[in-house]
């Protein structure tokens, strides 16, 4: 049984998806801004891999999620009309990423596995969003681990490492909890165990992994199953 419990969060603990809808019409429909909000959300959402790849492969020194959201945001403006909407507006926008809700099962399933595990998110969120997440979700972390502790971003070992170190631990005494199967098996080869939450609509309907695709130690449908699951 591990003594620490290092979660993802975009899409594991929080929907982004919704939230990110949520905060483009609020900020942008008032200005005249017409879109479909959900594409808008997945649009600047599928420039996250991308991006984190040029600080993976070594060819940009280390920048924060933060930073690297701005810049994407900024890509995508023509493809949305938002030439014109002032600079502060998008950086008031680009904080849509702070304003996630977590998914319904959450604060339940962490009330409950907090009491047994330590709790970090191991994501490449920076710091200052992680903080503000679990502020307005209500939920407690034991620290803040991932990208910014370990300057590189998930999948890379690194980061799984330094996650562990932080608590004075081994890998093998920590489990790495995910949606996504990459993630998991970047983890397990670091020798961290492994939980898979299903998440089905993370990308919309029907979308996301319907169980792991992967080898791990347990697969639950929410973090109150693997509260179950754990013992907690």
């Amino acid at each position: 049984m591990p003594k620490a419990l290092f979660y993802d969060v975009f899409g594991t603990v929080m929907d982004w998806r919704t939230g990110v809808a949520r905060e483009a019409e609020r900020l942008l429909a008032p200005r005249g801004v017409k879109a479909d909000w959900l594409k808008f959300a997945d649009a600047w959402r599928d420039l996250y891999q991308p991006s984190m790849e040029e600080i993976r492969s070594g060819r940009r020194p280390f920048t924060k999620l933060d930073v690297l959201h701005r810049e994407m945001l900024e890509k995508i403006r023509p493809q949305f009309g938002l030439q014109k909407v002032p600079d502060d507006v998008l950086a008031e926008l680009n904080l849509a990423w702070h304003r996630l809700d977590a998914w319904p099962d959450v604060k339940q399933g962490f009330a409950r596995l907090g009491a047994k595990f330590l709790m970090a998110p191991c994501s490449n969120g920076n710091i200052a969003l992680m903080a503000d997440l679990a502020r307005r979700n209500g939920l407690r972390w034991d620290a803040i681990l991932g990208s910014d502790i370990a300057r590189d971003y998930k999948p890379k070992p690194g980061v799984y490492l330094a996650a562990a170190d932080a608590f004075n631990l081994k890998p093998n005494e920590c489990m790495m909890v995910a949606a996504h199967s990459r993630d998991l098996e970047a983890a397990a080869q670091q020798g961290l165990h492994t939980a898979h939450v299903t998440r089905v609509n993370e990308y919309g309907p029907n979308t996301g992994e319907d169980g792991p695709k992967t080898k791990v130690d347990y697969a639950a449908k929410t973090m109150i199953d693997l509260a179950d699951k754990l013992g907690a």
